[in-house]
């Protein structure tokens, strides 16, 4: 089976992938040596009556709503054509930051789409790699070769569109998905040619296993993270301490930090100290979860022998000081138990995520095997037979996506029944809360941009507002 990178990215009506949609899908294929194969994909998806957009989404992309209706396809097109043409076997799908936002947002999609939310991305030779680490671990550890910018204030910034300015790279329209798929295959291409060593290391290592293998070895090792610094480049010396008991990961510790006073801590005070604060006076605990299959950026430590001097003043570490506290943690047998009991604690604090659509429980449960199997007949079935499928689907919440997946995706074959239900399904979305509903707070929010919107910035905004008005749900004469 030969493998392929498909490098993807997306632009989207908002962060939030419970919520948010898909606006534009963009992508192309390249081989293992980044070179292309076939045309570039480009796609707009169509939003549907009951989606509000957030406006500083907008403003960054230049897509309205209304230019998905004009051009778009429905999001059960695009599911037919993303599993039948790009998620072939082989595919590693590529991109930046891809793992942490756009691939959340393909599984909400294709969940409420009735496709597999997880099987692209492993099934049938198919995986996955995220560019932004590797981008921060070569940064970090070999950054000869390559132009590294720094923001307006003069901390460190990998932002896309600022690697590619520096380094003279094509990103002419930054923020539409085809230009940011270009550009991340051109840095791509840049760190392979400057840094091979690294780039294939980093490429071998975006397995599960193969980052167990580093981290499960009981020694210190290299990690890059965006939740460390950005003065100490994103980068550390970790050790694992345990494996998640919710099976979500590995904890690890940061060996930056003596742990002298939190050896001594309660579990109570381990959670206070976990716990996320902007007090410059707080000391917080320097242990975060590694999750194995997000592609983490991790590395032995003989890649630090390489110009290590150079390397150990620029990532401002003190190596006998990580060596003195991993032999520390490892000596005392109490503290993974007391860690254990202070995320007990902070779950049991943690409010429940309780919009009641059934678009946003995708991670309630896996679905099953049976309903797996149905999966691509409720997908192939003809709108007026997905009725059928109430009874044979066993999971509840595709029993709750059926009807708003046929609203969503073929309105125009909704009985008179189901076109009300639909409706009452819109007003409740737009309109709940009165003052503080999401319709209402998107025109308020709409004002308040206008205030000093640029030229072209208010054209969007006008759009904005007359999509807000196109959606407003129609009050019921009879009531």
């Amino acid at each position: 089976m030969a493998e392929t990178f498909f490098f993807y990215d997306l632009e989207t009506s908002g962060i939030n992938p419970r919520t948010s949609r898909i606006m534009q899908f963009a992508g192309q294929r390249t081989d293992l040596d980044l070179k292309p194969i076939g045309e570039p994909i480009n796609i707009l998806v169509k939003l549907t009556p009951e989606t509000v957009p957030d406006p500083y989404a907008i403003l960054v992309t230049g897509i309205t709503p209304q230019m998905t209706l004009a051009d778009g396809i429905t999001e059960a097109e695009f599911v037919r054509i993303f599993l039948d043409e790009i998620a072939t076997p082989g595919t590693i799908f590529a991109g930046f930051n891809t793992v942490r936002f756009d691939d959340e947002f393909m599984r909400y999609l294709l969940f409420r789409n009735f496709g597999d939310p997880y099987q692209w991305q492993w099934k049938d030779g198919r995986s996955r790699w995220d560019l932004l680490d590797l981008v921060r671990m070569t940064r970090a550890l070999r950054p000869d070769g390559i132009t590294w910018p720094v923001g307006e204030n003069g901390e460190v910034t990998n932002q896309l569109t600022k690697l590619t300015a520096v380094n003279g790279l094509d990103h002419e329209h930054a923020h539409d998905a085809l230009n940011d798929v270009l550009a991340t295959i051109a840095m791509a291409q840049l760190i392979k040619d400057k840094q091979p060593l690294l780039f294939d290391y980093s490429f071998k290592h975006r397995s599960k296993e193969a980052v167990k293998q580093v981290v499960q070895s009981g020694l210190p090792f290299v990690y890059t993270s965006g939740k460390y610094p950005k003065e100490q480049l994103h980068t550390t010396v970790a050790i694992l301490l345990a494996e998640r008991p919710d099976h979500q990961g590995a904890l690890v510790y940061d060996l930056r930090h003596d742990p002298t006073q939190f050896l001594t801590m309660t579990p109570d005070q381990l959670a206070k100290a976990w716990t996320f604060t902007k007090d410059p006076e707080v000391v917080r605990l320097p242990v975060k979860t590694l999750k194995y299959n997000r592609c983490p950026a991790v590395a032995d430590l003989a890649v630090l022998q390489k110009d290590k001097a150079s390397t150990v003043e620029r990532l401002q570490l003190d190596l006998p000081a990580t060596t003195k506290y991993a032999n520390q943690l490892k000596a005392d047998v109490n503290f993974t138990d007391k860690l254990f009991k202070a995320l007990q604690l902070l779950d049991k604090s943690r409010p429940a995520y309780t919009n009641g659509t059934p678009d946003s429980q995708l991670y309630d449960n896996f679905l099953n095997e049976a309903d797996c199997k149905l999966l691509p007949q409720v997908r192939q079935a003809a709108p007026e037979a997905l009725v059928e499928y109430e009874t044979k689907l066993q999971d509840e919440r595709l029993r709750a996506l059926l009807p708003l997946y046929k609203a969503r995706n073929f309105p125009s074959s909704l009985t008179n029944e189901e076109r009300a239900i639909w409706d009452e399904y819109c007003q409740h979305q737009l309109l709940d809360g009165g003052e503080k509903s999401r319709l209402a707070l998107y025109f308020a929010q709409l004002g308040d941009l206008a205030q000093n919107a640029s030229e072209d910035k208010r054209f969007l905004l006008e759009e904005l507002q007359l999509y807000g008005q196109a959606i407003m749900p129609v009050p019921d004469e009879a009531s």
